[in-house]
């Protein structure tokens, strides 16, 4: 069960219920893959609301990683979630907002 309190969320990815937070190495790892010098610069780049389909990808597999999920991002792309695009989306909406606060 996903704590808020701790920034996790509970959602469904590849056909199971995942639990996944942006713990400080997944936000490290973040900072690095998207080329973000700070958690200023990558915060910015979550609030433009314009984020890649890689971007996602990045997102989704750093919040897996931290909730204990052992996988790569090539596996995180080839994972299906209910509502396609959209699920992936609000996904990542939904941590990041549980991460830095807000509104998904």
């Amino acid at each position: 069960m996903a704590n808020r309190y701790r920034g996790e969320i509970a959602a469904e990815l590849g056909g199971a219920p995942r639990t996944l937070v942006l713990t400080l190495g997944a936000l490290a790892e973040l900072e690095t893959a998207l080329g973000a010098d700070d958690l200023i610069a990558l915060s910015e780049r979550f609030a433009s609301g314009r984020l890649k389909a890689r971007d996602l990808i990045a997102v989704l597999g750093a919040g897996l990683r931290g909730g204990g999920l052992p996988v790569s991002d090539d596996e995180v792309g080839r994972m299906a979630v209910p509502e396609g695009a959209t699920g992936y989306v609000r996904i990542a909406a939904e941590l990041i907002a549980a991460t830095f606060g807000g509104d998904a």
